[in-house]
């Protein structure tokens, strides 16, 4: 029951309907029998500077962030984390001792995900199609937190992947740049053990667009699309065909939210609810 003593958290973006991120954490809160309640806000980038001050001034116990403000929203933080600072982007607001404390935890999502379907990146060269925010944010989180063997970064404009390229040498992983093309994606698949997919490409309702066939996976690297509209992207069924490990993108965005409650209350999530209220919403459970 709602009460006065209830906890309010909330995701804040524009457009925000679409949003899985209450039924998630409602989920979760309500397994874990937390007094939480969790909302979604319509926030124009207008409003975005007084949005932060109210739900500060409000109490708010946490604050997730989406499009179009994840950048803009550092301009109005006291603080930011290691790896949203060198990301460059928010998705996740703490408000610690009167301050408002900036996270990013799209990228520790994406290894969780990968860790959970027992997939380990220590030693392995890693290939990130994309040059975007999500991109960014798993390219720099594994330059952080792995070891691993190098990453490359494959997508279609030079100056964007030279400039990612730049950070995620800085965050501590060697890094290749390639273009895309269909001789790049042959040769470049092959020398790789992890395949992670970051564009919109395949995402409803283009769902029968995919940047890599079955034949270009004969080496079978493990394959993560971060799509979750529609959870089987066409990809994730190429990859299957060509016998690879193919991990759909509903890890990524349950586990990008688990790790904003450990954030926000200190506590183990119920990935687990959180996972089914998902796939509910998705019309798979």
């Amino acid at each position: 029951m709602v009460d006065a003593s209830t906890k309010v958290f909330a995701v804040i973006g524009s457009p925000v309907e679409h949003s899985l991120s209450p039924q998630m954490h409602n989920a979760s809160f309500s397994a874990l029998g937390l007094n939480c309640i969790y909302v979604a806000h319509r926030v124009e980038a207008q409003e975005l500077g007084d949005a932060i001050a109210g739900l500060k001034a409000l109490k708010y116990g946490g604050v997730n962030v989406t499009l179009p403000h994840k950048q803009a929203v550092v301009g109005y933080l006291d603080e930011l984390s290691g790896e949203a600072r060198a990301i460059g982007a928010v998705n996740t607001l703490e408000f610690r001792d009167g301050r408002v404390v900036g996270h990013n935890t799209d990228g520790i999502g994406a290894l969780n995900a990968l860790r959970e379907a027992g997939v380990e990146v220590d030693g392995r060269r890693v290939l990130i199609l994309g040059s975007g925010g999500a991109a960014r944010a798993i390219a720099i989180t594994l330059a952080m937190r792995c070891e691993v063997a190098g990453i490359t970064l494959l997508g279609r404009t030079r100056e964007k992947l030279e400039a990612l390229a730049g950070d995620v040498e800085r965050a501590g992983a060697r890094v290749a740049i390639r273009l895309l093309s269909e001789a790049e994606l042959r040769g470049t698949v092959e020398e790789h053990d992890v395949v992670i997919h970051a564009t919109p490409v395949g995402m409803h309702p283009r769902t029968e667009e995919t940047l890599l066939r079955a034949e270009h996976l004969a080496s079978k690297p493990v394959v993560m699309d971060i799509v979750y509209t529609p959870r089987e992207t066409r990809l994730l069924r190429e990859a299957k065909k060509a016998g690879c490990k193919a991990i759909d993108g509903v890890g990524m965005l349950v586990h990008q939210g688990a790790e904003a409650e450990r954030i926000w209350l200190g506590v183990e999530p119920s990935v687990e609810a959180m996972r089914r209220a998902v796939l509910e919403a998705l019309g798979e459970e």
